[in-house]
């Protein structure tokens, strides 16, 4: 693991240099982002706060698959835009896994909806995103089925 801006620590999981740059710039632009007091609607229902109090121990260095990997019970899927936000270098990490160790296809999965994920992101985030996408195409293509490959080549198309 080598450090990287704002305290936080960037995992380099793959063994170019080019992985850890795209890291290191979702760190750069999302790693500001303040902590939420909660990251789901808790109250709705019990399903929403087990995934709140998940994501409350957490932090987006210690989080990893035990947490999110299981895509019927991740809690990416009821989080706040601020919290998605909140976790994006997290996220990032563990979409550039391999194998077992991925997380991309619910990554992509997960930038579709809501909508305002990406929306509400400023220029330089939406640049970092677009960076790691770029990168996942290049490196990651083959390993990704068709439905998710359609999903990132949509959301390349963003812009």
């Amino acid at each position: 693991m080598r450090p990287a801006r704002g305290g936080r620590r960037v995992t380099d999981r793959r063994p170019d240099s080019q992985a850890f740059d795209v890291l290191a710039a979702i760190e750069t632009a999302f790693g500001h982002v303040s902590r939420p007091e909660h990251f789901t609607d808790y109250r709705h229902c019990c399903e929403c706060f087990e995934h709140d109090e998940t994501l409350r121990v957490a932090t987006p260095d210690t989080i990893g698959l035990a947490e999110l990997g299981n895509p019927g019970w991740d809690p990416i899927c009821f989080v706040s835009v601020e919290g998605f936000h909140y976790y994006m270098p997290a996220l990032a990490r563990l979409a550039l896994g391999r194998g077992q160790a991925s997380y991309v296809e619910q990554f992509l999965f997960h930038l579709q909806w809501p909508p305002d994920r990406i929306e509400r992101m400023n220029q330089e985030q939406r640049s970092a995103l677009r960076q790691l996408l770029a990168f996942i195409f290049d490196t990651m293509f083959e390993d990704i089925d068709d439905l998710d490959r359609e999903m990132l080549v949509r959301l390349l198309s963003l812009g």
